[in-house]
């Protein structure tokens, strides 16, 4: 099976088992673009060492790849770590292994040469990738992941608890905004390890960030050791020439990933194969944008910008609530419940009240456990009227009713909607109704 049909398979397998609810953090992996956009990101830079095998006269890899994208009109998104210079006491590991650049941490570029990478030490190739158009992403200061790793990795060290993931992410935040006054505002989580010790996950440290979550939907390869760099070249770009050979709209706002780095064989194949990669696209009319514009072209999953429910969606958005699912679908046709009521209009202020629930182990009301997604918003809707709990019970499961939904409206917007006669109403409904309240 070829790298990235494994790389997809797994992601979307992922996707599937991600719980379906609405979130104030978006998994972004591609989006519903209309035309032919796609973005392409690269993990693990900067890189300041050369290219290997180095046709580029000792360039660093991460200028390399940022004239790459520049010869072909197209602008990349560069998630970057901070410095990983103290991630020692430490060992490499078999060459062309997965612990290849440490047994206990990552070391990137390379194991001995961390002063040769990261924002810290290559402030000129972040200025540079600024310059170029590009985009910048946090993929963490030290590359530590958040939580335990495959069984593959068992023996790398992760972070502690949530407070030690928050203070590696601030950190690479404070250098972006003191450097080049850039605010992060996406983030890739090292080895794409979700789980925190306490209960928490990734979702919870980006919440409290205020970022969105970075995935990927297609796998540009590069990362693994074959037979040979020829071998390595041709793994990362025939995939994608086969896949737009059958469908020439396959990636079409889909979100590529490619390593700023060295693979487990110390060499880049990523040189050859984004040269070939990008030709295929633009042969094809693909427009390659950064993430945040591709974004706005084209916001959600699963409804066109311009569609009814994806203009109800921004507007609510804009608003600062949770209107969307958090794996970035609006699901407009999908019935709302109680608790997505909550989560909707309360789950962007009860961030942190979510926190201490967890760490509480208290249960809010009889049937929502202190861990339940919506908990945190549902007490708050409580507490302010908006929604009400009988004998203790929310009842998060169940469709707003239409008395639920004059209670939430008068407390919430100040505005009473007509009492319709309807037993449930869609998440596509219920935007028209708010956007129609609003505007009177």
């Amino acid at each position: 099976m070829p790298i990235a049909k494994k790389f997809s398979d797994r992601e979307r397998r992922r996707t599937e088992a991600e719980p379906v609810c609405l979130s104030p953090v978006r998994r972004v992996d591609r989006v519903a673009a209309e035309e032919r956009v796609c973005a392409i990101t690269f993990d693990d830079g900067p890189c300041g060492l050369p290219a290997l095998p180095d046709r580029f006269r000792g360039k660093p890899l991460t200028l390399v790849l940022a004239e790459i994208l520049e010869h072909f009109g197209a602008r990349g998104t560069f998630c970057v770590v901070g410095d990983t210079a103290g991630n020692y006491p430490d060992r490499p590991g078999k060459p062309g292994s997965p612990s290849w650049n440490g047994l206990a941490f990552d070391h990137l570029p390379d194991f001995g040469q961390d002063v040769r990478g990261g924002v810290v030490h290559c402030p000129e190739l972040i200025s540079r990738l600024l310059a170029g158009g590009h985009e910048i992403a946090g993929h963490s200061y030290t590359h530590v992941p958040f939580g335990r790793t495959s069984l593959l990795r068992s023996g790398r060290r992760s972070q502690p608890d949530l407070e030690a993931v928050l203070a590696d992410l601030r950190r690479l935040h404070r250098a972006m905004e003191t450097g080049w006054g850039y605010p992060l505002r996406l983030s890739r989580p090292p080895r794409r390890v979700d789980a925190i010790k306490g209960g928490f996950t990734s979702y919870d440290a980006f919440a409290l960030m205020g970022y969105h979550y970075l995935a990927s939907s297609f796998d540009g390869a590069g990362r693994l050791p074959l037979t040979g760099y020829a071998s390595e070249v041709e793994a990362a770009w025939r995939p994608m020439e086969r896949l737009l050979l059958e469908d020439p709209d396959a990636l079409r706002g889909q979100i590529i990933s490619l390593p700023d780095g060295y693979n487990m064989a110390r060499r880049t194949p990523v040189t050859d194969s984004l040269e070939k990669q990008l030709r295929l696209l633009s042969d094809l009319g693909y427009k390659v944008l950064p993430v945040s514009e591709l974004l706005e072209r084209a916001p959600f999953r699963d409804v066109a910008a311009d569609s009814p429910a994806g203009r109800g969606a921004r507007r609510l958005l804009g608003l600062g609530w949770c209107a969307v699912y958090r794996d970035n679908t609006v699901r407009p046709d999908a019935v709302l419940t109680r608790g997505e009521l909550a989560m909707m209009a309360f789950g962007g202020e009860t961030v942190r009240r979510r926190i201490e629930l967890v760490r509480s182990g208290r249960a809010p009301f009889r049937d929502m456990g202190p861990r339940d997604s919506y908990a945190a918003a549902a007490a708050q809707a409580v507490e302010a009227g908006a929604i009400s709990a009988v004998n203790g019970r929310f009842r998060p499961e169940d469709a707003v009713s239409p008395v639920d939904l004059a209670q939430f409206c008068a407390t919430r917007l100040g505005r009473t909607p007509p009492l319709e006669r309807w037993e449930r109403i869609t998440h596509g409904e219920f935007f028209a109704l708010v956007t129609a309240l609003l505007e009177k």
